[in-house]
């Protein structure tokens, strides 16, 4: 591969032939600088790791501090950064790397993150700073998966100032116990009311919308993943699409149903590199649901008289459908669970009660295997 200057002095990329990273050529990023005369160059990361140029820099300014200075500078000269500076570094890094770019994050550190954190090092947050922010939201009304979120924000930006070498020590985070959710969909359409919904849709918005409920009843794909495809992605000759997963950074494969390979065939984009599906106003990727699919659901009445938001018909009821369809028709779980996308089976056995009795016992006895071989593997480790 090719190293190519990038704008920051001494830090170079290189695009891979076959590594991926979100639709496109994954990006190597290397430092050199010189030690005792020689010249060294060194590899920092891909950009799929979460290693950017500016890291890159901020890395070859520490081995240039270094070689001067010695490895360990006297402790009194190095102090930790503030939070609101790993705050800021992390935020420019999301911006090009996840879903949304950021959005979500960014809304998350500013009204909960950055009034109570930003003017402490990271050296000046314990546990118990982070439990009282973790009682302080809830009791602010704040919904458990919404603490979970930003309690997990904390520790991916912390996590992250660790990696890119910019402090070293553990995440308080560690000390503190996340809220326990209780939010598994258990509703999901019926065959009639996934066609009633689909012919709304298309009524309203046009194809857009029609075709990513579409994707999601027919293939189980989240909404993310579906933003994500692009003309590369699609594979008309084996009925496949190839999926980079928005949550776990693993690929996998999703199949095509006849309804759905008709479909795609008509709104193939001309180029590889093109998205499915794009945003009618600026031509870019879809970032969020339409409020025409809220709407849609209220016309049809789905959410008519319901008050548990977990029973509440939302986008992702369409993936959930789609799983619990393929449940009611005895697929096995193991196959459920690769389509879906799931890393683990705990997280697909949820299934397991829509399924014939004989498959339900077998999909739990296994589960059972499972335990047990793993605790055999612990024991024989002791």
């Amino acid at each position: 591969m090719k190293r190519t200057p990038t704008r920051y002095t001494g830090v170079y990329e290189r695009k891979a032939e076959k590594r991926v990273h979100n639709g496109r050529p994954d990006v190597c990023f290397d430092i050199t600088y010189k030690r005792f005369g020689k010249k060294i160059w060194e590899k920092v990361g891909w950009l799929s790791e979460g290693y950017s140029a500016k890291v890159a820099s901020d890395l070859r300014a520490n081995r240039l501090r270094n070689v001067r200075h010695g490895d360990e500078l006297p402790q009194d000269k190095v102090k930790a950064p503030y939070f609101k500076d790993i705050a800021s570094k992390y935020l420019e890094w999301a911006a090009e790397n996840k879903s949304r770019g950021g959005c979500d994050d960014a809304s998350r550190y500013g009204r909960y993150l950055s009034p109570t954190f930003d003017d402490k090092r990271l050296d000046e947050i314990f546990p118990l700073d982070l439990e009282r922010l973790k009682n302080q939201i809830a009791r602010d009304g704040l919904s458990p998966a919404s603490v979970k979120h930003t309690l997990v924000l904390f520790r991916q930006m912390f996590n992250k100032a660790v990696l890119w070498g910019l402090y070293k020590g553990e995440n308080p985070i560690k000390g503190v116990k996340m809220p326990v959710l209780q939010n598994q969909r258990e509703r999901f359409l019926t065959p009639e009311e996934a066609d009633k919904l689909l012919i709304e849709l298309k009524s309203a918005s046009g194809q857009l919308l029609h075709d990513m409920a579409l994707l999601s009843l027919h293939c189980g794909l989240r909404f993310g993943e579906i933003c994500n495809i692009r003309g590369q992605d699609l594979d008309f000759e084996n009925g496949m699409i190839h999926i980079a997963d928005p949550k776990n950074k693993q690929s996998r494969k999703a199949f095509m149903s006849n309804t759905v390979k008709k479909m795609l065939a008509m709104r193939k984009p001309d180029s590889p590199d093109e998205l499915l599906f794009r945003d009618r106003r600026h031509g870019g990727r879809v970032n969020y649901v339409s409020a025409t699919f809220g709407r849609a659901i209220k016309k049809l009445g789905l959410n008519d008289g319901i008050t548990d938001p977990r029973q509440k018909i939302t986008f992702h009821s369409l993936r959930h459908t789609f799983a619990s369809w393929l449940a009611l028709n005895g697929e096995p779980i193991l196959t459920i669970r690769d389509l879906l996308g799931h890393k683990t089976l705990a997280m697909t056995s949820r299934y397991a009660h829509l399924m014939p009795e004989h498959k339900k016992q077998a999909v739990l006895n296994l589960e059972k295997f499972l335990k047990k071989k793993k605790g055999e593997s612990h024991a024989g480790k002791r």
